[in-house]
């Protein structure tokens, strides 16, 4: 885990907390969604009090994404053929008790990264956002693509410990402890509030 005073250079106003992947049709395949998304919630809160950008990223589909998926990609091929999560469906919605609020940055992504196919870059630059917060379902998943991603990019990256989830439990402990630490640091809500409070 990374102490709050290994980050002590952190400006609120250049961090952006990425909200990824909570929505209706994915929190129910982890443990407890309830308590990690109030964790989420109180995360949030303190980034939104501290100045820092909120992001939300969703996975959902619309009839043409469906239908430009190809065969070659195992993930995403057999939902497409089963038309599973459509944009408008309820369980591609980002759960209410932690929604977008007037001014946050919202895309809709077709593949696993926040920014594999959305403009996600794009805005964090134009707000001089140069510090990433990783939350979301799943650690194998959107949390490990884009912290590979970002990482590449030169964001500073901070994985939420307590903030992000795993269908596989060694999956995701092996990841918290073993891989991400290389990339990100690793810190939790309660960390990340004393962090915020002292920048």
């Amino acid at each position: 885990m990374t102490s709050p005073t290994a980050l002590s250079a952190i400006d609120p106003k250049r961090t952006a907390l990425l909200a990824m992947d909570l929505q209706g049709g994915i929190l129910p395949l982890v443990a407890d969604p309830d308590a990690l998304v109030e964790r989420i919630k109180g995360a949030i809160a303190d980034v939104r009090a501290a100045g820092g950008t909120i992001g939300y990223v969703r996975v959902a589909f619309t009839e043409d994404d469906w239908a430009a998926v190809p065969e070659t990609n195992k993930s995403f091929s057999p939902l497409a053929a089963a038309k599973r999560n459509h944009h408008e469906d309820p369980d591609t919605q980002v759960d209410a008790r932690i929604a977008p609020e007037e001014g946050d940055v919202v895309v809709r992504k077709v593949r696993i990264g926040a920014a594999s196919t959305t403009d996600l870059y794009e805005q964090l630059r134009e707000r001089g956002v140069d510090t990433l917060i990783l939350s979301g379902i799943s650690t194998s998943g959107v949390v490990l693509s884009t912290l590979t991603d970002a990482a590449d990019r030169d964001y500073r990256v901070i994985v939420l410990s307590d903030g992000v989830a795993d269908r596989d439990h060694e999956v995701h402990r092996v990841l918290l402890e073993k891989v991400f630490p290389m990339r990100a640091h690793i810190i939790d809500t309660a960390e990340l509030r004393e962090l915020l409070r002292t920048a």
